[in-house]
């Protein structure tokens, strides 16, 4: 997912310097929308990873 947020902003980075404004503009809003679903996924999952290590190591009990 990142990789194509990096995608769209290449492609609007190069559409804004040719003049293309509306694809430019479409494409920098897909990359944003793409990198804050990123970053919530990779939050989320990190949270999900860090409990389900506890539980499954025993949370540091002996």
């Amino acid at each position: 997912m990142l990789k194509w947020a990096l995608i769209f902003l290449v492609i609007a980075l190069i559409a804004g310097a040719l003049g293309f404004t509306g694809v430019a503009g479409a494409a920098i809003g897909i990359a944003k929308f793409l990198f804050v679903l990123f970053l919530v996924l990779f939050v989320a999952f990190l949270v999900l990873g860090v409990t389900v290590f506890k539980k499954v190591t025993g949370g540091g009990q002996p």
